[in-house]
């Protein structure tokens, strides 16, 4: 049947056309950050010196060059992205507003950085590897605390996620009711990070993230000699991790938990100027949970880059901040180790036979 035909004739056909209007495409402005800042401001918004973010983008230009085509984000536009992205802590819609770019091109630069920086782990977070490093790091932890033998500093720390959702997102939600990565480091007493694990849900014990760790493979090997890591209560003591006693009775073992306290000190710290100097680490990381693990692990190797550069971007903790932490460590752990310490003789021979002679 022909619809002119319908007794509408003054339809006209025409006029019913449905007019598709697309939007037209901007292309926004692309900052060069490196150029536009000068090194002060720089460090306020990157929360890194310039010589230290030209010198690890020059390790993964490469790897992260999409091509010419289509107006593509460059390289450096992209590892900017991600550099603002942990260093505000904001959405990611704020950043790619920032950056002249969508949310989803700065979502895939987050994450396609956040890999590259990840992948570097093996050359920036890893442990003394010659004798005469592990002797200078043992050296560096007496002169700290006059702790012998030590080697690294070992804690959990919780870095914030949003809810994961589906059958298995409550494994995520730690004692403290937010959800969360469960982040294991070992550091120096410099501050450095010497390990780093990063792929457990917040409600898993500090102690199992350990024992199922390379590292503790590694030091049960005794692969570093006699290398020593100090914990607290949370862990098991044992022949290469040594936890405070829960109850002193003399006064070479009130001088073990003093230094020992001292001594893991350091690692406490560290979770502090590296959420201060990357904040997205305390706010929240406002992605899938599969990609925080590197997210953690590449602000942690931009942590130790920063270290080696001897970049003071981020706020470093008052000597009383320190005194307080310090106090707060001294108070009597709440989760006695007490039945957990089934291999004593170590930590019982320093004592016997080095705090006792103080």
């Amino acid at each position: 049947m022909d619809l002119r035909d319908s007794g509408e004739s003054d339809c006209d056909f025409e006029a019913l056309q449905v007019i598709v209007l697309r939007r037209k495409r901007k292309i926004k402005e692309r900052p060069d950050f490196f150029l536009h800042y000068d090194d002060v401001d720089f460090r306020e918004r990157f929360r890194m010196c310039k010589d230290a973010a030209w010198f690890v983008f020059s390790l993964i230009k490469d790897k992260i060059y999409l091509g010419a085509r289509n107006n593509a984000m460059q390289p450096h536009q992209m590892f900017f992205i991600a550099l603002r992205f942990y260093a505000s802590g904001s959405f990611q819609q704020i950043v790619a507003d920032l950056s002249g770019v969508s949310k989803a091109s700065a979502s895939r630069a987050i994450t396609l950085v956040s890999y590259h920086l990840a992948s570097l782990r093996p050359d920036f977070v890893k442990f003394p590897e010659t004798e005469q490093e592990r002797l200078e790091t043992q050296a560096a932890f007496k002169e700290k605390a006059n702790f012998p033998r030590v080697i690294g500093a070992m804690d959990c720390t919780h870095v914030k996620i949003n809810s994961p959702g589906g059958d298995d997102g409550e494994v995520f939600r730690n004692r403290k009711g937010f959800f969360s990565f469960n982040v294991q480091t070992i550091c120096d007493s410099k501050m450095n990070i010497l390990d780093i694990v990063a792929r457990w849900p917040g409600s898993v014990h500090d102690s199992r993230i350990f024992r199922n760790s390379r590292i503790s493979y590694r030091l049960e090997n005794r692969e570093f000699q006699n290398g020593l890591i100090v914990a607290d209560s949370g862990y098991e003591n044992s022949s290469v991790v040594l936890t405070p006693l829960s109850n002193c009775t003399n006064r070479a073992e009130n001088l073990y938990n003093e230094s020992h306290i001292r001594t893991r000190n350091c690692v406490e710290r560290s979770y502090g100027v590296w959420k201060r100097r990357f904040p997205v680490l305390s706010m929240g990381i406002r992605m899938k949970v599969t990609r925080v693990p590197y997210i953690v692990v590449g602000t942690a190797v931009l942590h130790n880059v920063c270290i080696r550069f001897n970049d003071k971007s981020a706020p470093q903790l008052s000597p009383e901040v320190n005194d307080a932490v310090i106090n707060v460590l001294t108070v009597p752990p709440n989760r006695s180790n007490e039945g957990r310490s089934r291999n004593d003789h170590t930590r019982r021979t320093i004592i016997d036979t080095y705090f006792a002679r103080l």
